[in-house]
């Protein structure tokens, strides 16, 4: 077969690798049929593509396998998991120096505005007119916990209806009114 493009070596190169990844993969489906492996190869060309900024959806897709074997790799593999932090923080320290660099310039402006949102989304970052954030929730449960306090005369109604509130905060991660809970209310 010939490439018009291609030196010699480079067939045979690109042929050699290919015959290789073959027999990885005959190997590696010995072992175990369901699940392909991570060999040395692979995780080096995951590397490489997380280093430039791609996402390890990205990398896996390249290399034939799924993110999630790339995940159980890095908890087998403590050295892999390492790298693959690495790699990725190199990339975005690359990234944010360049912006930085770019928003030193007084006509990138833009670029230190992209910063500050991304950094800081919630003092920063665009919001639609009708959107609540979550210190304003935090804020309504709060009151609304007081309210109840204050409202309802029984203490075991109060208590009930508090604890409720306090499963619909931690399911939200919104707040917990648990010193609402055990205030101190008359049982009219």
């Amino acid at each position: 077969m010939t490439y018009p493009h291609r030196s010699n070596q480079d067939v045979n190169t690109m042929t050699s690798n290919m015959h290789e990844q073959d027999s990885i993969a005959a190997e590696t489906s010995k072992r175990d049929p369901g699940r392909r492996s991570l060999d040395e190869f692979r995780k080096r060309e995951i590397l490489a593509i997380l280093s430039v900024g791609c996402s390890r959806r990205t990398a896996a897709r390249y290399v034939g396998c799924s993110p999630s074997t790339i995940r159980r790799t890095a908890e087998r593999d403590p050295a892999f998991a390492e790298s693959l932090h690495k790699a990725e923080s190199k990339a975005q320290i690359l990234f944010m120096k360049n912006i930085a660099a770019a928003a030193r310039k007084e006509q990138y402006w833009r670029a230190a505005a992209w910063a500050l949102e991304r950094l800081n989304p919630e003092d920063y970052a665009a919001r639609s007119p009708n959107s609540v954030t979550l210190e304003q929730i935090r804020t309504l449960v709060s009151e609304f916990a007081r309210i109840i306090v204050e409202e309802v005369p029984l203490a075991v109604h109060r208590k009930r209806i508090l604890r409720r509130l306090e499963r619909l905060g931690r399911d939200w991660d919104v707040c917990r009114p648990t010193s609402t809970v055990d205030a101190p209310m008359s049982d009219q």
